[in-house]
């Protein structure tokens, strides 16, 4: 049983590198889907956000505009806190629950979540070891504008977070994938050995 923070920023490889970790065996809980999941009109955050930041971040149906919500809370901290405050607590239930799941039916299981801000809210301390995912602020930017952002959008984001040169200071493992895919892959093959040695 190894409980396995993997973080990072923006862009900055985690889901590649949590499904290199899924595809060498790994249990993998990714947070910002679980974040997507209690923001859905029967999730359990969808009424404490709306009554929080109105009803004018809703689509016609009814529905969480999630680039409206990020486009409020990303360039003000306050409120950003706010939205954590709410959904944060539902995502952490979520992932325990998973995660006492995937130990239950295999007690040697590595179960690794993936989320963007572990070390921000204080939640890696709840793990046995954190791997982070670093790459240069230029790729974090050219990535999320390839995903669909706009500069503006990457770069309110980047600055929400911590930086990765302070989340590496956190780190019982280090992944660059500034470089070629199958250089990241070397990385998460061994850092995923050096798991499998723990046990």
């Amino acid at each position: 049983m190894l409980k396995v923070g993997l973080t990072g920023g923006l862009a900055s490889g985690k889901s590649f590198v949590g499904a290199a970790l899924r595809e060498l065996g790994c249990k993998l809980i990714e947070a910002d889907k679980l974040g997507h999941e209690v923001l859905l009109p029967d999730g359990a955050a969808y009424a404490s956000v709306v009554r929080a930041f109105g009803r004018g971040i809703l689509d016609s149906d009814g529905s969480i505009d999630r680039k409206r919500l990020a486009l409020e809370v990303f360039s003000n901290r306050e409120r950003l806190a706010l939205l954590n405050s709410l959904v944060h607590p539902e995502v952490h239930k979520k992932t325990d629950e998973l995660m006492a799941a995937y130990f239950a039916a295999d007690p040697d299981a590595i179960v690794v979540v993936e989320a963007a801000i572990q070390i921000e809210t204080g939640r890696y301390q709840s793990f046995d070891r954190l791997i982070v995912v670093v790459c240069e602020i230029r790729q974090q930017i050219e990535r999320a504008i390839a995903r669909g952002a706009t500069r503006e959008e990457a770069l309110a984001r980047l600055a929400s977070q911590m930086p990765l040169a302070e989340k590496r200071k956190y780190a019982d493992y280090v992944i660059d994938t500034s470089g070629e895919k199958d250089d990241t892959l070397r990385q998460t093959r061994e850092v995923y050995n050096a798991l499998r040695s723990l046990k």
